[in-house]
């Protein structure tokens, strides 16, 4: 399974986040997104800054909603971000970072996504998120 960075927004790619293309991160379906640390993303020295670590979760969450809704011949839905909760659990310190999105429902006009971010180990979860997505059909003329 390979997904090209044309899902990846400018802002996502302007950090550094890219699709990982590790067959092991690839088994369940979803891309596993990552980002290496350098100073763009850099909060306080040797670590991840929150909103880098944010942008990457929510970044994850709609490509897999991007992907899953092409799939279901929906791709020229419009994605409007009813709100997004981030938990932070642990600091991201000067080493890749990957996240990966579930998506949870995926109804007609809504999406809920469960989120997560780690990085060496991944039952050690650097932060968490839920995200809930309104999806907006395009108006017919």
């Amino acid at each position: 399974m390979s997904h090209n960075t044309d899902l990846l927004t400018p802002y996502a790619r302007s950090i550094g986040i890219t699709v990982c293309e590790q067959d092991e991160l690839l088994k369940s379906g979803a891309p596993v997104l990552m980002v290496t640390f350098s100073d763009t993303v850099q909060g306080r020295p040797s670590h991840f800054h929150g909103g880098a670590i944010s942008g990457l979760l929510e970044t994850a969450g709609y490509t897999a909603l991007r992907i899953q809704l092409a799939q279901g011949g929906r791709s020229d839905v419009q994605l409007k971000p009813i709100n997004i909760t981030m938990q932070f659990l642990a600091a991201a310190k000067a080493e890749t970072l990957y996240a990966q999105a579930r998506i949870t429902k995926l109804g007609r006009r809504n999406a809920n996504l469960e989120l997560e971010c780690w990085q060496a180990d991944r039952s050690r979860p650097r932060a968490t998120a839920v995200m809930n997505v309104l999806m907006v059909a395009p108006a017919s003329d």
